[in-house]
């Protein structure tokens, strides 16, 4: 009887103890390629486990379940924890909403928890979070930059290269594209992707340029340029080999930064800085041409302002000329013939003003300085044009002229009267044949009783075949899919020839879709125009993603599974375009 009053009395404090669950996780500030783990505690056996919804973040692994119970002097100890492995899919402040559990008729909530994601760092800070490999893996993307203290409206590059060996990549997309906050930036296209060997910290592997960028910063001082950010598609090559001999290959994710970058930019000099310097950097030639400088009265001459070099040539403005009273100018027609490569911007730019004389003599235009800064000899440098004059031959004098405006305005001789009268015409014979009962006539008449069996037979036909929407766009999709692709089928076998061949199907697809050649094929602009098409933008991607996959996948492990799985993605993504694109 005293056992089981000793039972009751442990099971009775067992019910009257307070119920626990909560909510813990592994850090609360993290970078955008790092991750974190959460784990939902209870003390109680609860059931009806809730599940937050994790938005924002990406479930990596879970949920994994532990359970344990002891007994310690008498007293029993009960615990069950739910753990998630996340990670971030955007910067910012976020939120893991409540969970929630059922327990003797009562519902029991977790508190929010709010985790803040930076930008990405350039290594993870946790080893445990790398996938499974063999240890000799490379995979680091990095940002090469031409120089870190450059001048204001210095050109520097950017080039963003993805280092890897020893494992395969499956494709990546952007988690977090680079600011350029206080610079001038335009991207040099990369038109294919092309896979090169080189060295990365001393060991010799192979390297993709992904990205080119050209920057030109308008403020000096310590400037940052925000990371690229890529969450990449990998395989490993494993110990374990298939009934075939062939190596099984490990498939996972990896995040990688290219890391924020500090750039030092020094202010130009002011205490030698021209009067009129508009801030023009570089190496130029400034010339100033007239079209013509003797004119007659009601004739116009073109004056065109110029420069031409290598430097910011889209960041500065030109000087105005000025020209006398008697010189009417009119506002100016500006002129880009500007490239621009990873050495920065050259060409030329050019303002023509049209100027009107109003009075018969000789006018002087003056000489125009333009300055800019040499970064070669770190000075400024300024260049003059020379003095113009201008003859006007004839016309009123100036003088001359406010007296001529005041008499006999608008007098006209009687000869001028009449001079815009046609004193002789052409006649022509208004008797024309009658279109009533002619051949045209009865074959317009009969022609709709001719035409009227044909539309109404070609009606039904067409309304046979329309009924069938589904059916009939689906053989029309599959059957472009398979014209494109059958090539690559052939070679599911093997693999280089199988993804030189599904590369080509997607370049052919493009072509006979867009009506582009294979230069215009760069990854912006096949995303710009396919968007322009009512294309979807997430099958957009998956086609750029599958068009880079087929380079990369040609010199990485590849098993016959994950080419099967390509040529299916391929046909797939063919098909929806088709539906899409407009």
């Amino acid at each position: 009887m005293k056992r089981y009053l000793i039972l009751l009395l442990f099971t009775f404090h067992g019910l009257m103890a307070q119920v626990q669950f909560e909510a813990k996780v592994s850090k609360n500030t993290l970078g955008l390629n790092e991750r974190l783990r959460i784990d939902f505690i209870m003390n109680v056996d609860g059931d009806n486990f809730d599940q937050p919804t994790f938005d924002g973040f990406k479930v990596v692994a879970g949920p994994s379940q532990q359970v344990s119970q002891s007994w310690v002097n008498g007293r029993s100890s009960f615990q069950k924890i739910y753990s998630y492995i996340l990670q971030p899919a955007q910067k910012g402040t976020l939120t893991i909403k409540q969970s929630s559990i059922d327990y003797n008729g009562q519902t029991y909530k977790t508190s929010p928890i709010k985790i803040t994601v930076t930008n990405a760092v350039a290594q993870e800070r946790d080893p445990n979070d790398r996938p499974q490999g063999s240890g000799s893996e490379t995979l680091n993307l990095v940002a090469e930059i031409s120089k870190t203290n450059p001048y204001l409206n210095e050109p520097i590059t950017v080039v963003y290269k993805l280092y890897f060996n020893n494992i395969g990549v499956t494709g990546f997309k952007e988690l977090a594209k680079p600011k350029y906050n206080d610079f001038w930036n335009q991207n040099i296209d990369v038109k294919q992707l092309s896979i090169e060997e080189g060295n990365y910290q001393g060991q010799r592997c192979y390297f993709v340029v992904l990205k080119k960028t050209i920057l030109y910063p308008q403020k000096s001082g310590r400037l940052t340029i925000e990371p690229l950010s890529l969450d990449i598609g990998v395989q490993f090559p494993t110990n374990r080999r298939d009934m075939f001999g062939q190596m099984i290959l490990s498939d996972g994710n990896k995040v990688v930064s290219a890391g924020a970058k500090t750039i030092n930019v020094r202010p130009l000099p002011e205490s030698s800085k021209p009067e009129g310097f508009s801030g023009a950097v570089g190496k130029f030639d400034f010339r100033v041409t007239p079209s013509k400088t003797t004119l007659k009265n009601g004739e116009s001459l073109d004056l065109v302002v110029s420069a031409t070099g290598n430097g910011n040539m889209k960041l500065f403005t030109l000087p105005k000329p000025v020209v006398p009273n008697a010189l009417e100018m009119y506002d100016p027609v500006h002129d880009e013939k500007v490239t621009t490569s990873l050495n920065g911007m050259s060409g030329r730019i050019s303002d023509k003003y049209t100027i009107i004389p109003q009075y018969k003599g000789k006018y002087a235009i003056k000489p125009m300085q333009f300055s800019y800064f040499d970064l070669n000899t770190g000075s400024y440098k300024t260049i003059t044009s020379s003095e113009i004059m201008v003859d006007v031959l004839d016309g009123p004098m100036q003088a001359e002229a406010s007296a001529t405006a005041n008499a006999s305005k608008n007098v006209l001789s009687k000869t001028e009267q009449f001079k815009y009268i046609k004193s002789k015409t052409t006649l022509v014979s208004i008797v024309k044949d009658d279109f009533y009962g002619s051949d045209l006539y009865y074959g317009l008449l009969f022609l709709p009783f001719v035409i009227l069996p044909i539309i109404i037979l070609a009606k039904k036909r067409k309304e046979a075949i329309d009924g069938d929407v589904t059916g009939n766009r689906i053989k029309m999709n599959n059957k472009l899919a398979k014209k494109y692709l059958s090539e690559a089928k052939k070679q599911l076998a093997n693999k280089e020839p199988f993804y030189i061949a599904l590369e080509k199907a997607m370049h052919n697809f493009l072509k006979a879709k867009l009506h582009i050649e294979t230069s215009e094929m760069s990854k912006d602009n096949i995303r710009e125009l396919l968007l322009s098409r009512n294309a979807n933008p997430e099958s957009v991607q998956n086609f750029i993603n599958l068009t880079e996959n087929c380079e990369f996948a040609r010199y990485a492990p590849a098993s016959s599974t994950s080419i099967q799985q390509d040529y299916d993605r391929a046909v797939l993504i063919i098909s929806e375009l088709e539906k899409q694109i407009v």
